[in-house]
């Protein structure tokens, strides 16, 4: 491995520059007049795959964004890595938060800026970099490899469950390797063992064919946005748990060697706090931060829009009111059958004096894998050499649905080595990737390939 991690440290500043260019691209998968962006994106990443020394780089096409292959499977005997990850981005605005422009990638202080940055170019391309050190240097792999990047994860991953469904064959793997997902600290690398699922909807409320002056008619007819507000307000009850009927019945209990490890993670409510600017924390009621965050399911509001919001004064009912909400779901719950339950809840308690449509609009799969497992034990051993340091082991509030699609359909494990950090601004303005977790994001690959492949 020596020659590899030289490779690798002789090229950082070239790596930084090659993840610079993928950054500019502004492949905002939920923005159709981005539509020629995603797809120059998907060409780039197959070029960076060929340019790795990748023998197969093609791009497919879906009814969505296009999906990136790309292969290396000379290593007759070895186990096959399946690297997944995404090229599309989230949303920018609001625009005027971003102190540097979004897709005009920029340094500051170590930590390199933009839109995908960390969430999730930067680690897509670690695993590129760290196979194009083992064939340039080697000639070979110690594993076969094939990579599956999407561009459509930030919208749901519509189209990516029939690809890998019809593409079984050529997708046929012994582990997937994905970087996704951050780290619990700065400076403390993680492997994350368990992804929250999701359901989300869109409510509409309408009361009244058109807005109404209030003084006029305000006390004979229903106001949606009134009755939103005490729809949702209904969601929850005064110790922090969802009110549907049927909701916690199939949650998977925590451990209680999941309770002494997260007991043993560097965590302060106190601080945490203090980075997300919470005048106090809250949740559901006899669980830790880590636990309500981690593995208990939420009902939140994501957006609500009713009335006038401009400035100055409008008297006004208005005729519709509107809120995206979304729930987390946690190991054994399904989402079918969670927006089942709300939709009878919803239809339940919404008053007959408004009309009331609730719209599915994706959602994804809860997913938990065996701290013990070969795999993941081989990730803590290439993290631990390249970064200095063993790995925590914790889990993730957020849903990256292909993996339980993997699980479903594939029957492969996947293993989670992130290297972002928690104060990443992912889905946010300013987002960053602390460039010596970049580096040693690309060591600790690397080394997970050769380990792989001497069964260590």
């Amino acid at each position: 491995m020596e020659n590899v991690v030289s490779f690798i440290r002789e090229n950082r500043d070239r790596y930084v520059a090659d993840l610079v260019e993928f950054l500019k691209i502004p492949s905002i998968s939920s923005s159709t007049r981005h539509n020629q962006d995603t797809e120059r994106c998907a060409r780039f990443v197959a070029d960076l795959m060929r340019k790795a020394g990748l023998q197969r780089a093609e791009i497919f096409d879906t009814p969505g964004h296009p999906v990136v292959y790309g292969e290396w499977c000379q290593a007759p005997g070895r186990p096959t890595v399946l690297v997944y990850g995404h090229y599309d981005v989230q949303p920018v605005d609001p625009l005027d938060l971003w102190v540097s422009p979004p897709f005009e990638p920029a340094i500051r202080n170590g930590e390199l800026y933009a839109r995908g940055s960390a969430d999730d170019k930067g680690q897509v391309y670690i695993h590129i970099a760290a196979v194009e050190a083992h064939l340039k240097r080697n000639g070979k792999l110690p594993v076969n490899v094939k990579f599956l990047v999407e561009g459509e994860e930030e919208v749901g991953s519509e189209n990516l469950g029939k690809f890998v469904d019809t593409h079984r064959e050529m997708l046929r793997s012994d582990v997937v390797l994905i970087s996704d997902t951050a780290m619990f600290q700065r400076g403390v690398p993680s492997i994350c063992y368990g992804l929250r699922g999701l359901c989300y909807f869109q409510i509409d409320l309408r009361g009244s064919s058109t807005d109404l002056h209030s003084g006029s008619f305000g006390g004979a007819v229903a106001n949606p946005g009134y009755v939103l507000a005490q729809i949702l307000a209904f969601m929850k009850d005064r110790n922090g748990k969802v009110t549907i009927p049927g909701f916690y019945k199939d949650v998977k209990p925590l451990t209680a060697r999941e309770r002494k490890e997260f007991k043993r993670l560097p965590h302060s409510d106190r601080k945490y706090a203090r980075d997300i600017g919470a005048p106090a924390l809250t949740g559901e009621k006899g669980y830790s931060t880590l636990e309500r965050t981690w593995v208990r399911p939420t009902f939140e509001v994501n957006g609500i829009l009713a009335g006038f919001t401009g400035e100055g004064a409008k008297t006004v009912i208005p005729a519709v009111a509107m809120a995206k909400i979304s729930m987390r779901l946690v190991p054994d719950q399904d989402p079918d059958k969670i927006a089942k339950l709300f939709e009878r809840h919803m239809k339940k308690i919404c008053p007959r004096t408004v009309e009331m449509k609730v719209t599915r609009m994706h959602g994804g799969q809860p997913w938990v894998a065996p701290i013990d497992h070969p795999a993941i034990r081989a990730a803590a051993k290439a993290f631990e050499k390249g970064f200095g340091k063993r790995p925590v082991y914790t889990r993730e509030g957020g849903s990256i649905p292909v993996v339980a699609t993997f699980a479903d359909v594939l029957k492969i494990p996947s293993v989670l080595m992130g290297i972002g950090v928690p104060d990443e601004n992912a889905h946010a303005p300013n987002e960053k990737l602390v460039l010596e977790n970049f580096h040693g994001g690309i060591l600790s690959s690397a080394h997970f390939l050769d380990l792989m492949g001497r069964g260590a």
